[in-house]
């Protein structure tokens, strides 16, 4: 007895223990306020994701580093991380032995038939056997589950990273819009008082001058509209990232990239990039291989369990040693062909949902290629209708230095000029945009070597 104690005792020592782990709702609320892009464990998880020690603090971030450090706060990321952990735990409950049985029958007997004491007892075990090689095809679906939510971090990557480059472009745009039409909002003004003094000498009519007053007050509200846009955009930003806006505050962005946008890529470039490295097709792939492993595990259920019996049993005064089989499942009425079908149908619906995210994959990318071309098609015009404008401008220019142009003309055409570079912005903008959904097609960067492959290396952070 003390010593089937002991090993008791001693089994039960290598449990697990509960503890327990309350949140607190202020708790959260503080530990995000205290994030910034300052901190120093941020600077070990960017040395670490750049594999090179940075100067820290940062001068200026630019998308690359804003990137990293959602990809460091991002919780989206923290509840895939989560969900990846979850599925590596199911590996580990699939590939779990079953226990033995341990059974402590006793009876007593009256009258006593035997020689000895008037009880039956003894210990017994049941040990499940489980045959068909069931383990394996639970470990393959387990493996192959947990495969899923790995890739599925890199989806959710590509989307944070999306979103910052979203964001970033909102910003870009507004911080150029607000300097264009500071600008103009001043020429405006300058134009308003030169024709409304001309007026005063008879030099213009009243319409001239209220048409003037009409621009010059669309400009200021133009110049409203995109500084509040610019403020909008740090909000959108900071939520991309994960940290709260003021910790914006003292950043230095490097917007110079988003200047100019980059070429569009071969369509098989682009097509093969799509259709072998997006991580969500390769996760629906790998949810298709459970579902046939989950199919072989119902398979194999057609076939019984085997559990061993052996035991001792003291039956009043006679001492009985059993090794036999516990029990056999016998499949006459049930052959598991409800679970084979169910498991057939699971993975037919496995393979038409790959094979309709493939076919959507195809499509969005055939129609972001287009568009992206014809977004740069456009910057291209824009650009050039920019260069005849500040030609325009330049002579105008040149004809006030010479005295063939008067100062109502400049400020004139340098308004103009302010127009046409807010056109351009506007295209410029629309063909970053058109990128956006041509790499969120791709799952791939279009400038080569900016991010390179890094958004499928985000499954930890320490």
């Amino acid at each position: 007895m003390r010593r089937a104690l002991l090993i008791a005792f001693t089994l039960l020592a290598g449990c697990a223990t509960y503890r327990a782990q309350p949140i607190a709702p202020t708790q959260l609320a503080r530990q995000f306020e205290e994030r910034s892009l300052t901190s120093d464990d941020l600077h070990q998880y960017l040395s670490r994701e750049l594999g090179h020690e940075i100067e820290w603090p940062l001068a200026s971030w630019n998308e690359r580093m804003l990137t990293f450090a959602a990809w460091y706060y991002s919780p989206s990321l923290d509840i895939a991380r989560a969900q990846w952990g979850t599925a590596k735990a199911g590996i580990d409950v699939a590939a779990a032995i079953p226990n033995p049985v341990l059974q402590l029958p006793f009876q007593y007997a009256t009258p006593n038939p035997g020689p000895g004491a008037p009880y039956v007892t003894g210990p017994s075990l049941d040990i499940p056997i489980e045959t068909a090689g069931k383990r394996g095809y639970r470990m393959d679906q387990a493996s192959h589950l947990s495969e899923a939510a790995r890739l599925a971090i890199g989806s959710e990557a590509w989307k944070v990273r999306g979103q910052v480059r979203d964001a970033l472009t909102a910003l870009y745009a507004a911080r150029e819009r607000t300097a264009f039409l500071s600008r103009k909002a001043d020429d405006e003004q300058q134009i308003v008082r030169m024709v409304t003094k001309r007026r005063a000498v008879g030099e213009n009519s009243g319409p001239d001058v209220d048409a003037q007053v009409l621009a010059e007050t669309q400009a200021q509200a133009d110049l409203a509209a995109a500084v509040s846009a610019r403020q909008d955009a740090r909000a959108q930003l900071g939520a991309a990232i994960g940290v709260p806006v003021a910790a914006l505050d003292a950043v230095q962005f490097d917007l110079d990239a988003f200047g100019s946008a980059p070429p569009a890529p071969p369509a098989d470039d682009a097509r093969r990039d799509a259709i072998f490295h997006r991580a969500d097709l390769l996760a629906s792939l790998a949810e298709y291989a459970a579902a046939e492993s989950a199919l072989q595990l119902e398979v194999a259920k057609q076939y019984p369990d085997i559990h061993l019996g052996p035991g001792y049993t003291y039956d009043t005064g006679t001492h009985k040693i059993a090794f036999g089989v516990a029990g056999i499942s016998l499949p006459i009425f049930d052959q598991n062909q409800g679970g084979i079908a169910q498991a057939e149908a699971k993975r037919k619906e496995a393979a038409a949902r790959t094979a309709a995210l493939q076919e959507s994959i195809i499509g969005d990318l055939d129609h972001a290629l287009e568009h992206y071309q014809a977004s740069l098609d456009a910057m291209h015009i824009s650009s050039r209708h920019l260069a005849a404008a500040r030609k325009q401008r330049d002579s105008q220019v040149a004809g006030f230095a010479t005295g063939n142009a008067d100062r109502l003309t400049l400020v004139q055409a340098k308004a103009d000029y302010e127009a046409s570079e807010l056109a351009h912005l506007d295209a410029v903008v629309a063909a970053w945009q058109a990128a956006g959904a041509l790499e969120d097609a791709m799952q791939r960067p279009l400038a080569s070597g900016s991010l390179n492959d890094a958004a499928t290396g985000q499954e930890t952070r320490q």
